[in-house]
């Protein structure tokens, strides 16, 4: 994640490795996956099944292990502990490390996935995931945590929603991360897609998707090979265009091309 925040991730799956008592500087905001994990935390034991999401404070000794006659696999996130306060009045506090909330755990294993998959640096996928994570987290501090949720209304919403659109409309092909947007208009990331999605109905990288296929259509309009136009309003090739065209507006762009161009030699 851009902008300062950090944000490391492990996938991993141990039958016999034992984890020596250690402890992290971030937060640790791991899903067991399969197996069955034993962590000592707190002076007390934590036993981890499939689907269970653990929260670990940062600084906290722990240790990690399999099961008796068991392994586990597990997908781990390292946020800074400002990542997780961002929905919140102050740090939140776990009292109960395991959550059980297998939503919130289906959500967070997808994340995980999409980031760790292939590396992609293509800004939009950048946003995208900066901005599910940033929703995510302070989904888990506002609805597992104990710190006081922030209110949800932001002052001046429809102000700096447009602000932002037009931060995003003004450069297609670099856009800000949500740290640098957040960072600019004075807010946290989750209180900047608060009034992002309240004014816009859709997050940041979905506005700019939407508006980057608007000025790939007309593009194609004006008889631009769908490349080509790829390449000039920001995806990062002629297959992400498509993904989003098609999603936008349910035809390829090769199939909107050609349409405009058969109708308009239908016309002539």
């Amino acid at each position: 994640m851009g902008g300062g925040a950090t944000l490391d991730l492990l996938t991993a799956r141990f039958d016999r490795h034992r984890y020596a008592p250690h402890a992290h500087d971030e937060f640790t905001v791991g899903v067991c996956v399969a197996g069955s994990e034993i962590i000592d935390y707190r002076g007390g034991r934590l036993d981890i099944g499939p689907g269970a999401v653990v929260v670990l404070a940062p600084g906290e000794p722990h240790t990690g292990r399999p099961a008796p006659g068991d392994g586990y696999a597990y997908r781990a996130m390292y946020p800074a502990p400002h990542l997780l306060a961002d929905a919140t009045r102050d740090l939140p506090h776990f009292r109960e490390a395991v959550v059980d909330d297998r939503q919130l755990a289906e959500a967070l294993y997808a994340a995980h996935t999409d980031l760790s998959g292939d590396g992609t640096t293509d800004p939009l996928t950048a946003l995208a995931a900066e901005s599910r994570i940033a929703w995510l987290l302070s989904t888990l501090a506002r609805r597992h945590g104990s710190a006081r949720p922030a209110p949800d209304a932001v002052p001046g919403a429809a102000v700096v929603a447009l602000a932002v659109r037009d931060r995003l409309a003004d450069d297609l092909r670099t856009p800000p991360t949500l740290a640098d947007l957040a960072a600019e208009t004075g807010l946290s990331r989750y209180q900047l897609l608060r009034a992002f999605r309240t004014t816009m109905g859709m997050p940041p990288y979905a506005w700019l998707a939407q508006h980057r296929v608007a000025r790939a259509r007309a593009l194609l309009e004006a008889g631009r090979r769908p490349a080509e136009v790829a390449a000039l309003v920001g995806f990062a090739d002629q297959a992400h265009l498509t993904r989003w065209f098609r999603r936008v507006l349910g035809v390829t762009p090769a199939a909107y091309r050609a349409s405009v161009r058969a109708g308009a030699a239908y016309a002539t």
